[in-house]
C-alpha cells in the first residue's frame, strides 16, 4: 500500500527548499576535489566487492601504521560518487590520516532496497579494515563518516554486529554521523517512497534509531542550524536515543550552515566538522 505525500514532510526532506545554493555547493565540491588531486595525485583505487560500482578511492598519507577515514557519501541514495568527495583528503594527508571514500549502488540500481547500499558500506569497512596494511593505515584506528544519506549508511555500519562478518565486534573507533536520516518512518509520507521500499520491517530493521543498541564506536552527530527543523530534530532524536542506550555521544550543531555547506568544513583543519574529526582521530 502506498502512503499519501503529506505536503508539510515532503518540504522538511526536500533540500531544495532550505538550501537555495544546493546546486552551487555541490559544483563546488567537484571543483575542490579536482583541486586536491591536483595537489596530492590520484588516489589509489581497490575493489571491495565483484560489483561494477564496489570500489573505494584510497588517499595514502606519508605515515605508516596511521589512521584512516572512510568517508560515505550523499545524495539521497540515488546520487553521488566518490571522486566528488576526494576534498578533505589533503587537509587529513597533512595530519598523517589516511582517507578512504567509498562508492555503492543507487537505490534505483538496488531495485528500491536499502539493504543492498547497506550491506555495501559494511563490506567497504570490512574491506578496509582487513587490507588497510595496504595502503599503510592502522585497522586499529579506523574512523567512519557519512554525510546526508550516507550518514544513514554510516550509522547503520556503526551498529553491526561485525563478528557476524568475521570481524572484531568494535572495528571502528568512532564515527562523525553529519546531516542524517536516522528514523525512515517520516520518509514513508514522501516523495522518497517511489524510490525507496519503505514497509513496517523495512523501516525497523533500517532506521539506526532502532539499532543503536549495537553501537560500539563513540559518536559526534553534527546538523547545520540552517537545515530544516526535522533535519534537526532527527539528529538531536538519534543523540538522545544512542545516550539513553548508554552510547559515547555527542551532538554538535553548526548555526549558520546549510545540509552541503556543513560538510564542506571537513575540507580545513580549522572548519568545525575538520576540527571535530582530526581531535577525535588524535584523541
Amino acid at each position: 500500500m502506498t502512503n499519501a505525500i503529506d505536503q508539510e514532510t515532503e518540504i522538511a526532506y526536500d533540500q531544495a527548499q532550505w538550501a537555495a545554493n544546493m546546486a552551487e555547493v555541490l559544483a563546488r565540491y567537484a571543483w575542490l576535489s579536482e583541486t586536491a588531486r591536483t595537489s596530492i595525485g590520484a588516489p589509489q583505487r581497490f575493489a571491495y566487492g565483484p560489483g561494477a560500482t564496489e570500489t573505494v578511492e584510497a588517499f595514502r598519507a606519508s605515515a605508516d601504521n596511521a589512521p584512516v577515514v572512510v568517508f560515505i557519501h550523499g545524495g539521497g541514495w540515488r546520487g553521488g560518487a566518490a571522486r566528488d568527495y576526494a576534498f578533505p583528503a589533503e587537509t587529513l594527508l597533512a595530519r598523517g590520516i589516511h582517507y578512504v571514500s567509498v562508492d555503492f549502488s543507487t537505490i534505483t540500481d538496488a531495485d528500491g532496497e536499502l539493504s543492498v547500499p547497506i550491506d555495501q558500506v559494511r563490506r567497504a569497512v570490512a574491506w578496509t579494515y582487513s587490507n588497510c596494511h595496504r595502503f599503510g593505515g592502522d585497522r586499529a584506528k579506523i574512523h567512519l563518516v557519512g554525510h546526508s544519506s550516507g550518514a544513514h549508511l554510516a550509522a547503520m555500519a556503526l551498529s553491526t554486529h561485525w563478528q557476524e562478518h568475521g570481524l572484531p565486534q568494535a572495528p571502528i573507533k568512532g564515527g562523525l554521523l553529519v546531516s542524517g536520516i536516522y528514523d525512515l518512518a517520516p520518509l514513508r509520507r514522501t516523495s522518497r517512497a517511489s524510490h525507496v521500499k519503505l514497509d513496517d520491517t523495512i523501516v525497523r530493521a533500517a532506521s539506526p534509531i532502532h539499532n543503536v543498541a549495537a553501537l560500539s564506536a563513540s559518536v559526534i552527530v553534527a546538523v547545520g542550524g540552517k537545515e530544516s527543523p526535522e533535519f534537526q530534530r532527527q539528529a538531536h532524536a538519534y543523540g538522545e536515543a544512542a545516550r539513553q542506550a548508554g552510547k559515547t555521544v555527542r551532538t554538535v550543531a553548526l548555526p549558520h550552515y546549510n545540509h552541503f555547506e556543513i560538510v564542506e568544513t571537513l575540507g580545513s583543519p580549522t572548519g568545525t566538522l575538520g576540527r571535530e574529526l582530526i581531535g577525535m582521530i588524535e584523541a
